[in-house]
């Protein structure tokens, strides 16, 4: 993306407790861009997942695949400058293959999800700017607790553990765009000012060649 140019399309990634919706909250208002969020509220999927994974694992991610790339397809037909909460790489490159290794979710359903995803990858343009919150385990705890939906209360460890691992595993290999990696056990933005300051910087810099 050439500098300077207006963006249109940032995304804020990272795993379940990082910090993403409170960050792209934050960001909306300071750079006036219009936030997209994840609607949990109205998933038809999610309660039944957390009861009973195998059975809704495919269902789940679909119901996230369309959703996602509505999303997309609402950042590319509009005017204005979007930050979204949680991205289609995530789903595909984190959630989707840590079903399949736990056992969750078969490999003909992972295959065939994995081979739609691709499709849909080459219809849609990538972030200008990626965000990338990276938690310890223990942070993450902290947060989901913090925040008390209940139904995160049956989220295990290995399951947080093994979301960790593949998160760090795709930003070390993500090439589609840039990259901003924000390291939340050190950077408390929700209640730092000074913190939120330093990400606010880096963006400037990323985005617009202020440094």
């Amino acid at each position: 993306m050439q500098k300077n140019k207006k963006p249109k399309h940032i995304a804020v990634a990272g795993n379940i407790g990082a910090g993403k919706t409170t960050l792209t909250e934050m960001l909306s208002r300071h750079y006036k861009w219009l936030p997209q969020f994840e609607d949990v509220d109205r998933n038809p999927y999610l309660n039944d997942f957390y009861e009973d994974m195998p059975r809704w694992s495919f269902n789940l991610q679909i119901y996230f695949l369309n959703s996602r790339l509505n999303q997309l397809l609402d950042i590319s037909r509009g005017n204005a400058t979007v930050i979204q909460d949680r991205t289609i790489y995530e789903d595909a490159n984190i959630f989707a293959p840590n079903l399949h290794d736990m056992g969750l979710m078969s490999k003909r359903d992972f295959d065939n999800y994995y081979q739609f995803f691709q499709t849909l990858k080459t219809m849609v343009q990538p972030p200008d700017l990626m965000i990338y919150l990276k938690a310890s385990v223990p942070t993450l705890v902290g947060q989901i607790q913090k925040r008390g939906r209940e139904y995160e209360e049956n989220i295990r460890l290995d399951y947080l553990k093994k979301l960790n691992e593949l998160y760090n595993k795709w930003m070390e290999g993500y090439k589609e765009g840039p990259v901003l990696v924000i390291d939340v056990d050190n950077n408390k933005f929700a209640e730092r000012e000074e913190d939120f300051g330093d990400i606010i910087r880096k963006i400037d810099g990323q985005l617009f060649g202020l440094f």
